[in-house]
Protein backbone atom coordinates (compact mmCIF):
# COMPACT_ATOMS: atom_id res chain seq x y z
CA UNK A 1 0.00 0.00 0.00
CA UNK A 2 1.15 3.60 -1.33
CA UNK A 3 1.31 6.00 2.22
CA UNK A 4 2.99 9.17 3.05
CA UNK A 5 5.87 8.93 5.17
CA UNK A 6 6.76 12.95 5.41
CA UNK A 7 5.63 15.91 3.97
CA UNK A 8 7.80 18.77 3.75
CA UNK A 9 7.64 22.62 3.37
CA UNK A 10 9.26 23.72 -0.14
CA UNK A 11 10.68 27.12 -0.65
CA UNK A 12 7.59 27.84 -3.00
CA UNK A 13 4.76 28.71 -0.45
CA UNK A 14 1.88 27.27 -3.01
CA UNK A 15 3.72 22.88 -2.67
CA UNK A 16 4.21 20.73 -0.41
CA UNK A 17 6.52 17.58 -1.27
CA UNK A 18 5.12 14.58 -0.08
CA UNK A 19 7.61 11.71 0.98
CA UNK A 20 6.18 8.09 0.07
CA UNK A 21 7.28 4.51 0.96
CA UNK A 22 8.14 3.25 -2.52
CA UNK A 23 9.32 4.26 -5.49
CA UNK A 24 7.62 5.40 -8.03
CA UNK A 25 10.19 6.25 -10.86
CA UNK A 26 13.44 4.74 -11.22
CA UNK A 27 15.08 7.11 -14.44
CA UNK A 28 12.15 9.87 -15.20
CA UNK A 29 10.50 12.79 -13.79
CA UNK A 30 7.06 13.48 -14.71
CA UNK A 31 5.59 17.02 -14.48
CA UNK A 32 1.91 18.18 -14.73
CA UNK A 33 0.36 21.40 -15.31
CA UNK A 34 -3.01 20.82 -15.39
CA UNK A 35 -5.29 17.82 -15.78
CA UNK A 36 -5.61 18.00 -19.15
CA UNK A 37 -1.95 16.92 -19.54
CA UNK A 38 -2.10 14.49 -16.87
CA UNK A 39 -4.99 12.62 -18.83
CA UNK A 40 -2.73 9.49 -19.69
CA UNK A 41 -1.27 9.51 -16.26
CA UNK A 42 -3.59 8.01 -13.63
CA UNK A 43 -1.71 8.79 -10.64
CA UNK A 44 -1.31 12.45 -11.60
CA UNK A 45 -5.03 12.70 -12.94
CA UNK A 46 -6.08 11.72 -9.89
CA UNK A 47 -4.25 13.98 -7.72
CA UNK A 48 -5.62 16.59 -10.08
CA UNK A 49 -9.24 15.77 -9.22
CA UNK A 50 -8.51 17.16 -5.93
CA UNK A 51 -9.64 20.73 -5.68
CA UNK A 52 -7.10 23.29 -5.70
CA UNK A 53 -4.83 20.91 -7.24
CA UNK A 54 -3.05 23.31 -9.61
CA UNK A 55 0.64 20.97 -10.96
CA UNK A 56 1.93 17.66 -10.03
CA UNK A 57 4.75 16.73 -9.77
CA UNK A 58 6.45 13.38 -9.41
CA UNK A 59 9.78 11.20 -9.22
CA UNK A 60 11.41 8.87 -7.31
CA UNK A 61 9.74 8.51 -3.69
CA UNK A 62 8.16 11.55 -3.82
CA UNK A 63 5.08 13.90 -5.20
CA UNK A 64 4.78 17.59 -5.27
CA UNK A 65 1.57 19.22 -5.40
CA UNK A 66 1.05 22.73 -6.01
CA UNK A 67 -2.40 24.05 -4.68
CA UNK A 68 -4.02 27.50 -6.08
CA UNK A 69 -3.37 30.18 -4.22
CA UNK A 70 -6.60 30.46 -2.55
CA UNK A 71 -6.61 26.90 -1.99
CA UNK A 72 -6.41 25.55 1.63
CA UNK A 73 -3.84 22.50 2.44
CA UNK A 74 -6.50 20.74 4.76
CA UNK A 75 -8.76 20.47 1.73
CA UNK A 76 -6.35 18.96 0.07
CA UNK A 77 -4.12 16.66 2.12
CA UNK A 78 -6.65 14.46 3.30
CA UNK A 79 -8.25 13.77 0.15
CA UNK A 80 -4.78 12.91 -1.25
CA UNK A 81 -3.97 10.33 1.36
CA UNK A 82 -6.81 8.56 1.06
CA UNK A 83 -6.08 8.62 -2.80
CA UNK A 84 -2.68 7.07 -2.45
CA UNK A 85 -4.00 4.12 -0.27
CA UNK A 86 -6.66 3.03 -2.68
CA UNK A 87 -4.30 3.94 -5.57
CA UNK A 88 -2.43 1.36 -7.44
CA UNK A 89 1.05 1.61 -8.54
CA UNK A 90 0.73 -0.60 -11.38
CA UNK A 91 -1.24 1.98 -13.21
CA UNK A 92 1.96 4.14 -13.34
CA UNK A 93 2.93 4.66 -17.26
CA UNK A 94 6.21 2.53 -17.67
CA UNK A 95 9.48 5.07 -17.75
CA UNK A 96 10.57 5.10 -21.54
CA UNK A 97 13.80 3.60 -22.19
CA UNK A 98 16.55 5.60 -22.35
CA UNK A 99 17.99 6.29 -25.78
CA UNK A 100 20.87 8.79 -26.37
CA UNK A 101 20.35 10.83 -29.25
CA UNK A 102 22.96 13.29 -31.04
CA UNK A 103 22.34 16.18 -28.95
CA UNK A 104 23.02 14.32 -25.69
CA UNK A 105 25.65 13.10 -27.42
CA UNK A 106 27.20 16.16 -27.85
CA UNK A 107 30.14 16.60 -25.26
CA UNK A 108 29.63 19.61 -23.77
CA UNK A 109 25.29 18.81 -22.99
CA UNK A 110 27.18 15.27 -21.18
CA UNK A 111 29.42 17.83 -18.98
CA UNK A 112 26.45 19.94 -18.06
CA UNK A 113 24.36 17.54 -17.45
CA UNK A 114 26.84 15.65 -15.48
CA UNK A 115 27.25 18.95 -12.87
CA UNK A 116 23.75 19.25 -12.82
CA UNK A 117 23.53 15.69 -12.13
CA UNK A 118 25.97 16.13 -9.29
CA UNK A 119 24.93 19.14 -7.62
CA UNK A 120 21.65 20.66 -8.56
CA UNK A 121 19.34 18.23 -9.17
CA UNK A 122 20.24 16.42 -5.83
CA UNK A 123 19.34 20.05 -4.12
CA UNK A 124 16.35 20.49 -6.27
CA UNK A 125 14.55 17.49 -5.50
CA UNK A 126 15.31 17.71 -1.45
CA UNK A 127 13.18 21.14 -2.21
CA UNK A 128 10.33 18.74 -4.26
CA UNK A 129 11.33 19.83 -7.29
CA UNK A 130 13.76 19.04 -10.81
CA UNK A 131 15.37 20.56 -13.36
CA UNK A 132 15.03 19.40 -17.06
CA UNK A 133 17.69 20.60 -20.27
CA UNK A 134 14.95 21.27 -23.07
CA UNK A 135 17.88 22.36 -25.30
CA UNK A 136 21.47 23.66 -25.92
CA UNK A 137 22.64 25.98 -28.60
CA UNK A 138 25.93 27.17 -28.81
CA UNK A 139 26.54 27.95 -25.48
CA UNK A 140 22.87 28.92 -24.31
CA UNK A 141 21.35 25.81 -21.98
CA UNK A 142 17.78 25.89 -21.72
CA UNK A 143 16.16 24.75 -19.12
CA UNK A 144 12.66 23.99 -17.55
CA UNK A 145 12.13 23.75 -13.64
CA UNK A 146 10.05 21.17 -12.51
CA UNK A 147 7.69 20.32 -9.35
CA UNK A 148 7.78 23.37 -6.62
CA UNK A 149 10.54 24.78 -8.24
CA UNK A 150 8.47 25.70 -11.71
CA UNK A 151 6.44 28.36 -9.97
CA UNK A 152 9.08 29.21 -7.14
CA UNK A 153 10.48 33.14 -7.22
CA UNK A 154 14.09 32.10 -6.21
CA UNK A 155 14.41 29.40 -8.93
CA UNK A 156 13.27 31.64 -11.80
CA UNK A 157 15.64 34.50 -10.40
CA UNK A 158 18.52 33.16 -7.72
CA UNK A 159 18.96 29.62 -8.40
CA UNK A 160 19.01 30.02 -12.57
CA UNK A 161 21.65 32.84 -11.73
CA UNK A 162 23.80 29.93 -9.53
CA UNK A 163 23.60 27.46 -11.90
CA UNK A 164 25.03 29.43 -14.77
CA UNK A 165 27.78 30.64 -12.58
CA UNK A 166 28.37 27.02 -11.48
CA UNK A 167 28.46 26.09 -15.48
CA UNK A 168 30.49 28.79 -16.16
CA UNK A 169 33.03 27.99 -13.84
CA UNK A 170 33.53 24.30 -14.52
CA UNK A 171 32.57 24.45 -18.02
CA UNK A 172 32.95 27.37 -19.80
CA UNK A 173 32.91 30.96 -18.64
CA UNK A 174 30.38 31.81 -22.29
CA UNK A 175 27.50 29.57 -21.07
CA UNK A 176 24.72 31.31 -20.54
CA UNK A 177 21.24 29.66 -19.05
CA UNK A 178 18.07 30.45 -19.70
CA UNK A 179 14.69 29.62 -18.39
CA UNK A 180 12.15 28.07 -20.82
Amino acid sequence: MLYVEDVELTPNPHALKFILNEILLNFETRQFSNKEEAEKDPLANGVFAIDGVESVFYMDKFITIEKSKTADWSKIQGPFIQFLKIFNTDLIPKEKEIKVTDEESNELLKQINDILDKQVRPALAGDGGGLQVIGLHGTTVKIRYQGACGTCPSAISGTLQAIEALLKRDINPSIQVVAA
